[in-house]
């Protein structure tokens, strides 16, 4: 999939439209976006929005098997809360419904309580999807969107070719033609295939290459067309002939099968407080990670159409589509990944697309349900593989295996927790080995040695270590922040300094490079200037920022390290300094680092024994 918009996409940011209120743009944020839905963006989203229809059909069915639901119940999960997270997130091609993940997640959580498939079952099911949505709803409201930043884009894309693979994994069955056991990881379901290479159906595996060959060529020679669509069509039109002609005996071609039709019917959680204590630490977990997996999918579609996503907008959005989905049949919703990577891939300009989608899932369900018994499992497995090829963004992988080994390493990690792991450890272990990665990084800042260089005009302030430095006087530029993780990183630092250079009592620090210290790091600071100054030396600051001054100031720390001691710039700090050293010591000193040192005691021995050390040099 590239990475580049699709024509006619809309602007990375959404302006303010003219003439609205902001309170009205909280209560009702698609009135962003409204006004840019035209003829243009209309017809792509009528297209992605009914490929999406189309392939929810089966897909609901299936997920609502695996969450131990009727099967009717996955498609009603597909309608409302599809169509309330697209108008109150923030995502364009965001689609929110069942997934396999949270079908899965539903299934450990409430079989414990009661048997799958009754009527407790499904009440207790409709509580929780309920819950999860207030906790969602809450946490957006509260502004915890943020959290969302913590996913760094390596676990996205490393998370999203994962999840690709098991897509495309789940799908061999269809396409070969197999009996392979649901719930095998893919390791086991590419062994299950290799063993049983001579049991492929080469009928229904004739039908998938069909229906992938067709969607590939439809899309490379006619690119406005929409070839999913056209795929599924050719591909149940094969399948038709073939049962026809030889049989449904001798093809061993099997369709999705007749689905039930009828609108959501309304229903109502349990809102007992046995119930909801019950229920409330399975709700935390799976609102955590239902809104991980839909931010995540949301991130990264969004990174392909340089869209902005507000991650606070997406909470509401799904707590919203969850509250709404609990009161007409639907369970756990979130972002799909085989949904809005079709919605991506089939055009969609704006979030009108996924409402169009639960729309048209409504009308697909009341009058076409039955036309989906002509439609072949091995045909939606063909379009399932196109969607998890294009899910994997092989430009984005390219650029972080040559640029970064730590981010390389997060992409590892990410990919094949995803693979082997369930789906919401994969993305805690993504997130919690970058920020490990990032906490090593800022835990140790760069503590540079300094120099002036006499070969410049201003004797310029360098890092060169075949340059001499002072004696009596150590310089050194911090990069970086000053808070508790990083104090001991340049404790330890400085002491080995002070090992090599035990006399340089004097210590000055460039501070422009240093953007936050907290209070151990201020303690430090006090601490490094009580005992220099007892040593007979001293710690002074060049050039520290306002911003990180201020808190200073607050907590008294200036006070302890000296206010005579903070300086603007470093003439001043040199001649300050250079006042207060050891004269004996800069009497025997031939270096003559500094300007200063002509006007201290014994300089014009230091300038002489300089000038024929300059010459010998």
């Amino acid at each position: 999939m590239s990475s580049r918009p699709a024509p006619g996409a809309l602007p990375a940011h959404h302006a303010k439209p003219p003439g609205l209120p902001p309170w009205l743009l909280i209560l009702f944020p698609f009135l962003r976006w409204w006004k840019r839905v035209d003829r243009h963006t209309l017809r792509f989203d009528l297209i992605a929005g009914l490929t999406g229809a189309v392939v929810v059909l089966p897909q609901g069915v299936a997920f609502a098997t695996i969450a131990g639901m009727p099967p009717e119940y996955g498609l009603y999960a597909g309608m409302v809360p599809a169509v309330i997270a697209a108008l109150w997130g923030s995502s364009w091609h965001l689609v929110s419904g069942p997934t396999t993940a949270a079908s899965i997640v539903l299934f450990s959580t409430l079989s414990v309580f009661a048997e799958p498939g009754t009527a407790d079952y499904v009440r207790l099911a409709l509580t929780l999807t309920f819950m999860v949505g207030i906790l969602e709803l809450a946490m957006g409201l509260a502004r915890l969107g943020t959290l969302v930043n913590f996913i760094s884009h390596s676990v996205v894309v490393g998370f999203t070719a994962g999840a690709a693979f098991l897509i495309a994994g789940n799908q061999v069955k269809n396409f070969f033609g197999l009996d392979i056991a649901r719930g095998l990881g893919l390791h086991e379901v590419v062994g299950t295939l290799l063993l049983n290479v001579e049991h492929v159906n080469p009928f229904v595996t004739g039908v998938a290459v069909a229906t992938l060959a067709l969607g590939l060529a439809v899309r490379q020679f006619f690119p406005r067309f929409p070839y999913m669509i056209a795929a599924m069509v050719g591909g149940s039109l094969i399948a038709y002939g073939l049962n026809q002609v030889l049989g449904v005996q001798t093809t061993g071609i099997s369709t999705v099968g007749a689905l039930p039709s009828g609108l959501p019917p309304l229903s109502m959680p349990d809102f007992s407080l046995d119930t909801i204590r019950q229920l409330a630490p399975a709700a935390l977990a799976v609102s955590l990670f239902a809104l991980t997996e839909a931010v995540s999918i949301a991130r990264s579609l969004g990174s392909r159409a340089h869209q902005h996503i507000d991650g606070n907008q997406e909470f509401i959005g799904q707590g919203l589509s969850n509250i709404g989905g609990a009161f007409f049949s639907g369970y756990v919703a979130t972002g799909s990944f085989n949904r809005s990577g079709l919605n991506y891939q089939a055009g969609a300009k704006t979030p009108l697309a996924a409402v169009l989608a639960g729309a048209f899932l409504v009308g697909v369900v009341v009058l076409v349900a039955p036309m989906a018994a002509y439609l072949p499992n091995a045909a939606m497995a063909a379009i399932l593989f196109l969607v998890a090829w294009g899910l994997i963004d092989f430009h984005a992988v390219r650029n972080i295996l040559r640029t970064s080994r730590s981010e390389t390493t997060v992409l590892g990690v990410t990919f094949f927790s995803t693979l082997f792991l369930q789906l919401e450890f994969a993305i805690l272990a993504g997130v919690l080995l970058s920020l490990g990665l990032y906490l090593n990084r800022t835990s140790r800042p760069k503590l540079i040695s300094r120099v002036p260089d006499p070969r410049t005009p201003g004797r310029d302030f360098v890092t060169d270590p075949a340059l001499p430095e002072c004696p009596q006087i150590k310089i050194a530029r911090l990069d970086g922040s000053l808070f508790f993780g990083a104090v001991n990183f340049v404790a330890e630092t400085l002491h080995r300094l002070e090992e090599a250079r035990p006399a340089q009592r004097h210590l000055i620090i460039s501070a422009t490079g240093i953007n936050f210290i907290d209070v151990a790091g201020a303690e430090f600071l006090v601490e490094q200037a009580t005992r220099r100054r007892a040593e007979g030396g001293g710690l002074y600051l060049i050039r520290l920022k306002p911003g990180v001054c201020e808190p200073l100031n607050r907590g008294g720390y200036i006070d302890a390290i000296g206010r005579e001691n903070l300086f603007k710039g470093k003439t001043e700090a040199i001649a300050t300094v250079v006042a207060r050293l050891d004269p004996e010591t800069c009497r025997t000193c031939t270096a003559r680092i500094f300007r200063e040192c002509a006007g201290r005691p014994g300089a014009a021995t230091e300038t002489a024994a300089g000038t024929e050390r300059l010459a010998a040099d």
